[in-house]
């Protein structure tokens, strides 16, 4: 189906950061707009979505608030179209439930009408005698082919489970985290279950299979290659390194000075909530009353192979850092909490030539989110940790992303954009004029 009219733009990918945009552009008539994506409906990381599993971002870091408290988009108005908000209010937690924002979020997309899922994007190329870019693909529902015209672009396809590259078993009793709850009927009926990683997905899995190891007796390991079980820092002032101020002095450093710094600060984005960590260990005492568990947690040990000992057993080859020691692990059972990664989707090729690409080939992500050489067609949600710093994958940032993207689109602040909220300094030059 051929579409003759000329969007003013269109996002592909409806995760949330592309659905906080969709929440936003809709009261402004004068966008003409679509987002598109290949799902069927929404779930936000379906396998990770464990009873007791919280977000580590409190209510106001929803789809739209921080950009616009008025919002009908609000987790507010979520609570209270539900009929929630008072037994939220009672509940005197301001974190949200994983399974609750999953809801939250589908809620809220119910609502637009710019959304148009089963819509796989297959090519997106730029037509240079319309000066505009078309967005070619299938709508899945009918099999029908599909074609559109868009001034500007707005990607947020996501990231992808990230796999070591000598995991080749094809296996179901060896998944990502990612894909936990899809397969965790199996592993309970296991004789040993591992998992490998240290951030919060890893402490979440290891939570829910602790409550239940003495109903099924598996023994439980938990390795991983970091030297400790890092808490996540949400302290005040460290917050306020997701923020704008931080961003712009983040993005002013020397690349390979930011590709140093990212690596430093993992318990910044990548770390377990410290409430998390205290229940994993006041579980462990409580079950350790009555009898020795079968459980074994081990740091500092890196992950080098997996091998299959028979149909049903894996070998795992680990190498411990300060030891410098080899040791082995047999497991039934291997959960990968091995993080995500972002992999440029194929659509994006024929554009190739009309981005922006840094000295090792990622995409050159501008301060404004553009990454084509017009600088201000083409914009980015999901990636930037190296251009933009660790306010990038931060939910509580989308809203500031969202409205900064705005402005560059329409040329108006139709939401304000905060330029200083940080107590704190990072431009010394500029404090002591």
């Amino acid at each position: 189906m051929q579409n003759n009219n000329i969007y003013d733009f269109i996002g592909v990918g409806v995760g949330p950061f592309n659905l906080g945009l969709a929440c936003l552009t809709e009261p402004i008539k004068e966008l003409n707009g679509i987002f598109l994506d290949q799902i069927q409906e929404f779930s936000w990381h379906p396998g990770l979505l464990i009873e007791d599993a919280t977000l580590q971002i409190p209510i106001l870091a929803d789809l739209v608030t921080l950009a616009d408290p008025t919002s009908p988009y609000s987790f507010l108005n979520y609570l209270k179209e539900k009929g929630d908000i008072y037994r939220f209010y009672i509940k005197e937690n301001l974190t949200i439930l994983r399974s609750e924002y999953s809801d939250y979020c589908d809620w809220a997309l119910q609502k637009l009408s710019t959304i148009r899922l089963e819509h796989r994007v297959d090519e997106i190329i730029y037509q240079k005698n319309e000066d505009c870019y078309q967005v070619s693909g299938q709508n899945l529902k009918n099999k029908q082919p599909f074609k559109f015209l868009t001034k500007k672009l707005i990607l947020g396809t996501g990231t992808q489970p990230n796999m070591p590259d000598f995991i080749k078993q094809d296996s179901d009793n060896i998944q990502h985290s990612a894909y936990y709850l899809n397969y965790k009927d199996d592993f309970i009926n296991k004789k040993s279950i591992t998992i490998i990683g240290s951030g919060q997905s890893a402490a979440e899995i290891f939570y829910d299979l602790l409550m239940e190891i003495d109903q099924h007796e598996y023994a439980l390991n938990w390795i991983t290659r970091s030297p400790r079980f890092y808490p996540l820092e949400y302290s005040k002032l460290t917050l306020e390194m997701t923020s704008p101020d931080y961003v712009d002095y983040f993005f002013s450093l020397p690349a390979e000075k930011k590709d140093t710094l990212i690596q430093k600060q993992d318990n910044l984005y990548k770390g377990i909530n410290r409430t998390l960590i205290n229940d994993i260990f006041d579980l462990l005492y409580r079950k350790n009353l009555n009898h020795s568990l079968p459980v074994k947690i081990i740091t500092n040990s890196a992950l080098t192979d997996v091998s299959n000992l028979s149909e049903n057993l894996f070998k795992l080859n680990f190498q411990h850092q300060e030891l410098e020691q080899n040791f082995e692990v047999n497991s039934e059972a291997v959960i990968l909490a091995t993080g995500y990664s972002y992999h440029l989707p194929k659509f994006i090729e024929p554009l190739r030539q009309h981005l922006l690409w840094d000295k090792k080939d990622r995409l050159d992500v501008q301060r404004n989110y553009s990454v084509d050489q017009k600088k201000n067609s083409v914009f980015i949600q999901n990636i930037g940790l190296y251009s933009h710093g660790i306010a990038t994958p931060d939910l509580g940032m989308s809203a500031y992303r969202n409205s900064y993207i705005i402005r560059e689109i329409t040329g108006k602040d139709y939401y304000p954009i905060e330029k200083r909220i940080a107590f704190q300094n990072f431009f010394p030059n500029e404090a002591f004029k």
